[in-house]
């Protein structure tokens, strides 16, 4: 079988889970997890409604889409995305991971390795050019950039209360002083 013919199994398997659950595609392991918390809810739209105020006006946010990589087996589900629109006109819930500006991870305190390690090393696999994550654990964010395909080379690194800044094509200071961290 090859790497295709077995995503397309665990894709399958993934896609016939009960629902209540966010499952994502990495190499072998389907990774699942349960919905989220308010307070990762209201983390989640002070990011967005920064990046909203800084998308250029061909990407489009989207909460939850399944970004897929067939050929590397991976299909992996960001908390917030931005995606040209083009790529949204589709009534699958799956869209090629490439087209992602920007992949955005809010942690879960019960899964950190998920956001920590495993999506670190699938996001530049998949061409993902940024991925921010925000650690309300540990009341940080940290923006991954500069992939080459097998890893991110560059990475930046702010406490809640300081700004990040983001690079293009949304070019701007993502202010962090509202975030609330989880203790």
């Amino acid at each position: 079988m090859d790497a295709v013919q077995h995503f397309a199994l665990l894709d399958e398997a993934r896609r016939n889970l009960p629902g209540g659950f966010k499952a994502e595609i990495s190499g072998d392991t389907i990774v699942m997890t349960v919905g989220p918390s308010g307070m990762h809810q209201r983390n989640l739209l002070v990011v967005r409604r920064q990046f909203d105020a800084h998308c250029p006006g061909d990407l489009l946010p989207s909460e939850n889409t399944d970004l897929v990589s067939p050929g590397v087996g991976k299909s992996r589900n960001p908390d917030l995305t931005y995606l040209p629109a083009d790529v949204l006109e589709t009534t699958d819930n799956q869209v090629p991971a490439e087209s992602a500006a920007v992949a955005v991870e809010l942690v879960s305190p019960s899964n950190p390795e998920n956001d920590w390690v495993g999506k670190v090393r699938d996001y530049p696999v998949m061409g993902i050019p940024l991925y921010l994550v925000v650690d309300a654990r540990l009341k940080t964010v940290t923006l991954f950039s500069r992939p080459d395909g097998g890893k991110y080379h560059r990475r930046d690194d702010a406490d809640f209360g300081e700004s990040l800044r983001i690079p293009q094509p949304f070019g701007f200071d993502l202010e962090t002083g509202t975030l609330l961290p989880y203790s």
